[in-house]
């Protein structure tokens, strides 16, 4: 089977500073993967550089077995890859329903027409009703996101990402930071996820990755330390020294 997303000797440089070297990494269709590491493992700038926001100094990137290394984040969101963020990516000075209308009409491929009459486009103004519905963000449709608290402003990202539909779903620390509400129905959505969507999930909380992983990659110093199924990682020792050799205090599986 093809991999749906596969890296080849990715390196990325900052400077004379390597925070990814020769990763090889392959994520099947359907899979629900984490990625962990301690601090500076160097997991974000991972998914920037498989989202294309940065370019590797060395390596590629495939996608569905196409070499996508030289295109940039939107043409790459175009072929189906999702993200959220650790701090929300969301345009503040608008109202949350347009904040989703726009990733559902830049999905469609109406983005330079959705200015016509809003009956125009009757399906698309369902499936935002939809997604606002199931984030609970009804109630906040007409408010501007900047007004938003913070918690509110994490679901809405959520819903923005996907209103694009992707067919893999990158999620960075999907629930930092917010409030248990919040929390909870993010990881509804994530457990409610059609399986034909494939995850890769970056968290610190290990309870969360254990119960959502398939499969757990371990990231340290920006090179792959170890990969298995949850229980193959949790009787690794030299994860586990990688989370303790965090200043003797790191969490760990």
């Amino acid at each position: 089977m093809t991999a749906c997303l596969e890296t080849r000797g990715l390196t990325k440089l900052f400077g004379s500073v390597c925070v990814t070297e020769g990763v090889d990494f392959r994520l099947m269709p359907g899979e629900r993967r984490a990625l962990i590491g301690p601090n500076g493992a160097g997991k974000t700038t991972m998914i920037n550089l498989l989202t294309g926001r940065l370019r590797p100094s060395s390596g590629s990137v495939f996608l569905h077995g196409i070499d996508v290394t030289r295109l940039g984040e939107a043409r790459r969101i175009k072929r189906g890859i999702g993200r959220t963020f650790q701090i929300t990516s969301l345009f503040p000075a608008l109202s949350v329903r347009e904040n989703v209308y726009l990733a559902v009409a830049e999905r469609d491929g109406i983005a330079a027409r959705m200015f016509r009459p809003a009956f125009g486009w009757k399906p698309q103004l369902q499936r935002v009703d939809e997604l606002l519905e199931r984030f609970h963000l009804s109630d906040v449709a007409n408010e501007t996101v900047q007004l938003l608290p913070y918690g509110k402003q994490r679901l809405l990202e959520f819903a923005v990402s996907l209103a694009l539909k992707p067919t893999i779903l990158l999620l960075d620390e999907p629930a930092a930071g917010l409030p248990t509400a919040e929390a909870a129905i993010i990881l509804e959505v994530i457990d409610r996820l059609p399986k034909d969507v494939t995850v890769l999930l970056i968290d610190h909380d290990m309870d969360l990755v254990f119960r959502f992983a398939q499969r757990i990659t371990v990231l340290v110093r920006g090179r792959i330390l170890a990969e298995g199924t949850p229980a193959e990682i949790a009787a690794d020792g030299r994860v586990r020294q990688a989370y303790l050799g965090e200043g003797g205090h790191g969490r760990h599986p």
